[in-house]
């Protein structure tokens, strides 16, 4: 096996808040560029924009797109960047519109890198904030109730 045979490759972004990393994946369209920026601007660290290589538990962008940034409607920007971060959420895009689970299975991961799991609409003006929520709770920040404690009778 060589080096190469061990680096996973995915389309998507990558941010971090302190330390933590969060990949961003989802369909063309579906908001990660824009996600990305908005988490770029409540401080969160730049790790990879498209594109994002795996390797023994690292997340980084591929050496030539490390720090760019795609604006669409603007350009390419070269921006500061984190050259790897443990990744710690993966957030899931839908596109806008589209259902998803209100109240997910608990303890649901990824299929593709085994990581804790956010399904949102991107383009939803909570989505930094669900973000920050996630991270809170696995960080031990915030917690996380277990759907059986939201059954609870009207009597």
């Amino acid at each position: 096996m060589t080096a190469d045979d061990r680096v996973r490759r995915f389309h998507g972004g990558c941010v971090a808040r302190r330390g933590q990393g969060v990949l961003i994946f989802g369909a063309s369209g579906a908001g990660k560029s824009d996600l990305l920026l908005r988490l770029l601007a409540r401080g969160y660290d730049l790790v990879a924009d498209d594109r994002i290589e795996m390797e023994d538990g690292l997340v980084r962008a591929p050496a030539a797109l490390r720090g760019l940034v795609e604006v669409r409607g603007w350009g390419i920007v070269r921006r500061a960047f984190v050259p790897e971060v443990v990744p710690h959420l993966a957030v899931r895009l839908i596109r806008p519109g589209e259902a998803f689970s209100r109240l997910p299975e608990e303890g649901l991961t990824d299929g593709e890198t085994g990581l804790p799991v956010l399904t949102l609409d991107g383009m939803m003006a909570s989505a930094p904030e669900r973000i920050d929520v996630a991270l809170d709770c696995l960080e031990g920040r915030a917690f996380l109730l277990p759907q059986s404690a939201m059954l609870v009778s009207d009597n």
